[in-house]
């Protein structure tokens, strides 16, 4: 099964001081899945754990990305991103978020591997009536 990463869960399992840490951590570890991470989300993670962690902590998350599939958008998505960022303007979802939506479309993910449940549970994607999130 595929699931789509968000960057919650990324940055959570990068810092042992984050309450979502070990529940972050368990659901990047499972087995069963396969784990694709937009690449708009690698960018943002990356800049939180920058800032939570330093240069070393950045450091240590940007070299374990490199188990994972990074997927960049491909030029169809784009226009699906700025979509559903407009359609969803009051909810604010922004370009990241969208970006996992648009990419889990693409790939016929049904599973979406975040801490956001406000913005998760509320958009419906084309290919689903909605997603599965990870962690519970």
């Amino acid at each position: 099964m595929i699931a789509v990463v968000d960057a919650g869960p990324l940055i959570a399992s990068a810092n042992t001081a984050d309450p979502a840490h070990q529940r972050s951590v368990d659901a990047l570890s499972r087995t069963d899945l396969q784990l694709v991470i937009p690449a708009l989300v690698v960018a943002e993670a990356t800049y939180a754990v920058g800032v939570q962690l330093g240069p070393r902590g950045e450091a240590s998350f940007l070299r374990g990305l490199e188990s994972f599939d990074i997927e960049a958008p491909d030029s169809s998505d784009w226009g699906r991103i700025g979509a559903l960022v407009e359609q969803y303007g009051n909810l604010r979802l922004g370009g990241t978020d969208a970006s996992v939506i648009a990419l889990a479309e693409r790939i016929d993910a049904r599973t979406v591997i975040t801490l956001d449940r406000r913005h998760f549970t509320v958009v419906r994607p084309r290919h689903c009536d909605s997603f599965e999130l990870l962690p519970e």
